[in-house]
This record gives C-alpha cells, structure tokens and sequence, in this order.
C-alpha cells in the first residue's frame, strides 16, 4: 500500500491541542499529518480530499464547533464514504456527540483529551488504538523516517512500540489484572464445553481478544487469540466463559467510559443478552446490572 499519514481533522478553536498531538504522534515515530505542517496547499477541498486520500486513520477532534462546523463535516464525511479507519477524540467536557458527527461515530471507541494533565496518557492511548486500527503488518506504512525525526524524538520513540497486538488485552481497572483463558474446560449440557476465565497479573496469549463486529451494528464478538474461543456470559450461573462459536449470550457492547478521567482507554464491557456489565467483585468475574468503578476495564 506504501507510506500513509494518520491525519487530524479539527475546528480551529482547537488548534492548539492539535498541534500537541501532532508533535505527540511524531515524537512516537507516527508520520500525522496536519494542515499547517504542509497539508494545506492551494484550493481546500483538494487539499481535504489529499489528507484523506493518504490517511490510514483519521482523527477527529469532537466538539461542540467540530459538530458545527460545514468543513468539518464535509472532511469527516468524506472521510467515512471511503472507509477510512476513524478514531474521534473527545475534547470538550460534557460534549455528547449528535446529528451527523453522532451517526458517523457511533459505536466507535474515543480517547480522552478533554484534560490537558493527562495528555501524555492520552497520546499513549491514542497511538495504540491507531496501531490496533490497522490492517496485519501494515505498521510499517505509518512509521516516520528516522531522518524526518529530531534527536530528542527518536529517543523518546521506544516508548510506544509500533507493533501491532495479537488483538485487545483487558486490564481491568482496580484489580490490575489482565483477563486470560484458565485452560480449563468444563461441559455445559445445553452448549457443550465451556472453558472458564481467570485473571493474570501479566498479559499473555490467552489475554488477546480479535475483535468482531455483527454487521454494522454496535454488537462486537470477542474471539481469543490464543484458543478461538468466543467471550460469552450466561445470566442464569452468572459466570463468563468462552465457546467455540457465538450466538447471542456472546454478543458484547463496548463503549468509552465517561467516567474516567486519566487518559488511558477505559471502556465497559456489557453483555447484550444477559444485560449485565462484566465486572471483578469480591475477587470474582461477575455480571452486575448497573455502572460501577469495578467493571471499568483499561484496554492494553
């Protein structure tokens, strides 16, 4: 496919903030592209179609103007009509996104940049999600020339490494374990076996789920990379599981949550139908029926 750029859509008012992150993505050897860094050339709509056209991701500043705004609009739509990865940043506190920015982005997974003291988790975070949105062995096309990189920037590289993951690790937030398969399998009489989850202290294979998702739906299927076993949860003996195929008790919604505030890619995992949230309690993987700090899972 060659060389690729990660380009930054935003309303002007938020020039600033894009301006870090571009800086950001570049100290961690990810070639941004930006407008006023010699994206803008000549007639806008050419220069707009231009960044697009060469994006392996586009990252959309969400704001209340970024919403209202016409050329933004046209940017992320064109964006959206030739099915570019997008991956929006949410920037301004309080903001819900609605109309056409809500549609487009929909069931999509933001990064927090709404506090400025955060900002070092949060390009993290988004430098990871970026890498996780490629295709298999495609990290090499958005990787800057080392010659195109100051001093200071290629030692500070290593600490993203522009590798992409097997498939999403979950961290869960207040245990700091890592979700895995245990090995051990046991037989249900209604869906055969079943093999059981546990909690490690240290990612490994069994803690790589490769994502799915049922059309274009919100639904997402969780697959373990190690045993292609499907993340379900069954209401009735309330405890997760995997199986070797998915219907609808390993159906998942995944979704950002708000509540956090540090940067990091913290979502909530919630079972479509058993409408419970997977959470830790009492040192236990459990369903509970409403939003708690213990269900708030990092994604790594």
């Amino acid at each position: 496919m060659g060389k690729q750029h990660i380009m930054l859509s935003y309303q002007w008012n938020k020039q600033e903030l894009a301006e870090k992150v571009y800086n950001g993505l570049r100290n961690h050897g990810i070639n941004a592209w930006m407008d006023v860094h010699g994206g803008m050339k000549g007639n806008i709509n050419d220069s707009m179609a231009e960044g697009v056209d060469g994006a392996a991701t586009v990252c959309c500043f969400m704001t209340a103007d970024y919403s209202g705004s016409r050329n933004c609009k046209k940017e992320l739509n064109y964006a959206d009509s030739q099915t570019k990865v997008i991956v929006p940043l949410m920037c301004e506190k309080g903001f819900k996104a609605q109309g056409w920015l809500g549609i487009i982005t929909a069931g999509l997974l933001w990064i927090d940049f709404r506090d400025e003291t955060t900002f070092e988790n949060s390009i993290q975070s988004l430098a990871k999600e970026i890498i996780n949105s490629l295709e298999s062995g495609s990290e090499d096309d958005i990787k800057m020339d080392p010659s195109e990189m100051s001093e200071g920037a290629i030692a500070h590289a290593p600490q993203i490494d522009i590798q992409k993951k097997p498939g999403r690790a979950f961290l869960h937030k207040l245990t700091g374990q890592f979700l895995a398969e245990s090995g051990q399998v046991k037989f249900h009489p209604q869906s055969g076996n079943r093999s059981t989850l546990v909690m490690r202290d240290q990612a490994e294979d069994t803690s790589y789920w490769v994502e799915e998702k049922k059309d274009k739906s919100e639904i997402h299927f969780f697959k373990n990379y190690a045993t292609n076993g499907y993340l379900g949860y069954d209401p009735n003996g309330d405890y997760i599981y995997t199986k070797g195929q998915h219907y609808g008790a390993e159906e998942w919604i995944l979704k950002s949550d708000d509540q956090s505030t540090d940067g990091r890619r913290a979502v909530v995992l919630f079972a479509n139908f058993g409408k419970r949230y997977l959470a830790i309690r009492s040192g236990k993987l459990t369903g509970v029926s409403s939003y708690s700090e213990d269900c708030v899972w990092i994604l790594d």
